[in-house]
């Protein structure tokens, strides 16, 4: 899977994709049907009890504004709808999208060891 994490200061490597994929508690994989490659994936994490967190959704930049990220998150949240709590994280500029399936504004704090933060 190449063309992931467009605007990554590092992006990730195929192998920490795959890795990434294989840790989480759930994912969910749109495929071209032509070529049979993934275009774009969702991915969760989950006590499976309360509360889940949805860290990342992409799409290939050339499948993008297709419904394509719309039909992930409907898929993700179906395999996460026994649990009460599902949060994430977003830019700004993406708050109206996923207003889209009922999540709200909220406030959060991030880590990010990259930009020089550390504990």
């Amino acid at each position: 899977m190449t063309g992931f994490f467009v605007g990554w200061g590092k992006p990730l490597s195929a192998s920490q994709h795959f890795a990434l994929l294989g840790g989480s508690s759930h994912f969910v994989a749109a495929v071209d049907g032509e070529s049979g490659n993934v275009i774009g994936f969702v991915t969760a994490l989950t006590d499976g009890v309360n509360s889940a967190f949805i860290p990342l959704l992409e799409v290939l930049p050339a499948y993008q504004k297709r419904g394509i990220g719309s039909e992930l998150m409907r898929g993700i949240l179906r395999k996460l709808d026994a649990i009460p709590c599902v949060d994430l994280m977003c830019d700004a500029e993406m708050q109206t999208f996923y207003e889209k399936f009922a999540m709200f504004k909220s406030h959060g704090m991030i880590l990010r060891k990259y930009l020089g933060g550390s504990t």
